[in-house]
């Protein structure tokens, strides 16, 4: 089939940026300091948490207007969505409409995989809302880390065929976008890429690769939900990795620090515990805020799609990364602390040896002992 018999009349590009500002937000305190942003205002569009998630709490939308933009020959629209989850993450989201063929999309793809005007104008506003939002913020700090994605939202075209077929006829090309390549792909990496999809109906597709989404869907406001809360936990179990490596370095040198003369300082161990502790404590915490954040409850349309987003961005193996490194720390956590409960009874066993040996040479020791 010819891929210029498919012709897109409207459609959305939704280029997403993730950020992590902090350990968590207060998203009741954001409201009223949003307000100074300026050209803000509250979403009464709750896209963002749609009912069959049960968000608690549920992310904070606000559209922020800016000046116009352009991506190459592409305008971007002056209004840019910010998406505020209580774990401490932001999302950032820019639309783009689009029209024309498969072609045209595959151009924009390959636009967007290679821009920087975006992508630096997302970084300037997660830093104003960093600096915005103050101590709403706990733990401010914008991590160095940023999880971009792209969705490409067909939602009224001219299709030779059911939407659920195209993988099977332009399956090639429809790769090209999800891969923003220009050049034609392997058949392998072809259906590596086309891989990940699922259909509700024969009108309807989505299409779920690590780098980009396809849906030809006339409402498909959850599902894109969906897969930008996918992106945000993405982020978020990269930047906890990242955290948990630093921890276990830190754990294993407290761990090689039990050594030497400095092991009997009173305290020295304690203190070790207690940072040890602390770095297990803060990744666990965050862990579970992101793992339990979405509940998806009464649509297995929606629990599907997200089980494909999360396996296309390897969540599972995430995940045990993060319990293996957190396992590993409980290890340290123990090891120093059967290793003070050790000191502890060295000490003890010399200071008996000590008063002991004290009480034997006291006697011949002149004026010493009382009465003599």
């Amino acid at each position: 089939m010819n891929t210029k018999d498919i012709v897109i009349r409207r459609g959305t590009c939704h280029v997403l940026y993730a950020y992590d500002i902090g350990m968590a937000i207060d998203l009741k305190a954001c409201q009223g300091r949003l307000a100074k942003l300026g050209r803000a205002t509250l979403s009464a569009r709750h896209r963002r948490a749609p009912k069959v998630f049960d968000y608690d709490p549920p992310p904070l939308t606000i559209i922020q207007e800016s000046a116009p933009q352009r991506l190459g020959p592409y305008a971007v629209s002056t209004s840019v969505d910010l998406t505020f989850y209580d774990f401490g993450a932001v999302s950032i989201s820019y639309e783009i409409p689009l029209a024309g063929g498969l072609d045209d999309l595959c151009a924009l793809s390959g636009a967007i995989a290679q821009n920087e005007e975006l992508l630096r104008d997302s970084r300037r506003r997660a830093e104003e809302l960093q600096r915005t939002l103050g101590k709403a913020v706990e733990l401010s700090q914008i991590a160095a880390l940023v999880e971009d994605y792209a969705i490409f939202e067909i939602t009224d075209c001219d299709l030779p065929c059911p939407a659920a077929d195209l993988p099977g006829l332009v399956g090639a090309r429809l790769a090209q976008i999800l891969r923003a390549e220009t050049q034609p792909l392997s058949e392998q990496e072809t259906l590596d890429a086309l891989a990940c999809r699922i259909s509700y109906g024969r009108d309807d597709l989505t299409l779920i690769d690590w780098n980009a989404a396809l849906l030809f869907d006339r409402d498909a406001e959850d599902v894109r939900s969906v897969l930008e809360f996918a992106n945000v936990e993405l982020l978020e179990l990269r930047l906890l990795d990242h955290q948990l490596d630093s921890s276990l370095d830190r754990s294993y040198a407290y761990a090689l620090r039990q050594s030497g003369l400095l092991r009997f300082i009173p305290g020295r161990s304690a203190a070790h515990l207690r940072r040890i502790s602390r770095m297990q404590l803060d990744g666990a915490i965050l862990f579970e805020r992101v793992s339990n954040a979405p509940k998806l409850l009464g649509d297995q349309f929606l629990a599907r799609a997200y089980r494909l987003a999360a396996q296309r961005f390897h969540v599972g193996e995430w995940n045990s990364s993060i319990l293996r490194k957190l396992d590993t720390i409980e290890d340290f956590y123990q090891l120093v602390h059967n290793t003070a409960a050790s000191i502890r009874l060295e000490m003890l066993e010399w200071i008996i040896i000590v008063l002991i040996g004290i009480e034997i040479v006291m006697p011949f020791i002149p004026g010493l002992m009382p009465g003599h």
